[in-house]
């Protein structure tokens, strides 16, 4: 992805950065030239990260946050502004889904969770780091939604629900950030080998019924969202805006 995108002088944001997908998009940001502000709740995690990345001559600041908790997004962003002038790229990918189960059963506290995590957190981050790109006449803000939030699985209702929601924030915000220079995009995975998906893979029905549904008959992993996110992250995406794109292996098809 170095020899095709140039991310020099670049700052990003990774939310959930310690693990599975987010790790490797910020590994490939960083391979690309971009200095990496790396996000979630496992500061030891980040630490192991940030080591790694600085093995191979990239740059990166560690800044645990909770992006259900207002105060933590705040902070992450106005660390960012401090160190590195703010950023140009937001990668929104944090996400959490703590109930598996019938949709109307699910728990409000559950459903609190949830939104506050995948939805209200990349909101509150981009709305942070906006006006800075808008300053600057440019920026990227990339949100990692799932094909479960353009076909919803019944039993991952609520995780459906605010991925959808992440993906009509993004048309929103493409359209009020666009006269400004700044292209808001969404990916959305399909079946991926993370910690997140474990549930999945273990339980072997369920990952036959999943697979069985992708085109391309396997699950994916963390290095093909990443590839899609770094294109999203680089100018070579600079007229497309607003739109989600499945990574999937043709799970769905618009």
């Amino acid at each position: 992805m170095a020899a095709l995108y140039d991310l020099k002088d670049r700052v990003a944001i990774v939310t959930g950065a310690s693990r599975g997908i987010g790790r490797a998009i910020a590994i490939g940001l960083s391979a690309c030239g971009a200095k990496v502000a790396l996000s979630s709740r496992k500061e030891a995690d980040l630490k192991q990260l940030a080591e790694e990345i600085s093995a191979s001559g990239g740059e990166s600041l560690v800044v645990p946050c909770n992006m259900g908790k207002q105060e933590d997004v705040e902070r992450l962003a106005r660390t960012v502004e401090e160190k590195w002038g703010g950023a140009d790229i937001v990668v929104n990918n944090a996400a959490t889904s703590p109930y598996f189960g019938p949709f109307v059963e699910t728990p409000l506290d559950a459903w609190d969770k949830t939104m506050d995590v995948n939805l209200r957190g990349p909101f509150l981050l981009s709305s942070l780091a906006a006006p800075g790109m808008k300053e600057r006449g440019r920026g990227k803000i990339i949100n990692i939604s799932s094909n479960e939030g353009i076909d919803p699985s019944a039993e991952l209702g609520a995780y459906s629900v605010s991925k959808a929601a992440l993906i009509g924030m993004t048309k929103v915000l493409a359209k009020d950030l666009g006269p400004f220079g700044i292209q808001v995009n969404c990916v959305a995975p399909g079946l991926t080998k993370t910690d997140f998906a474990r549930a999945l893979f273990e339980d072997e029905k369920l990952y036959r019924y999943y697979v069985g549904k992708t085109a391309l008959k396997r699950h994916g992993v963390p290095e093909e969202i990443a590839a899609t996110v770094v294109f999203f992250a680089s100018d070579e995406s600079n007229f497309i805006t607003g739109q989600t794109y499945a990574v999937d292996g043709g799970e769905t098809m618009a």
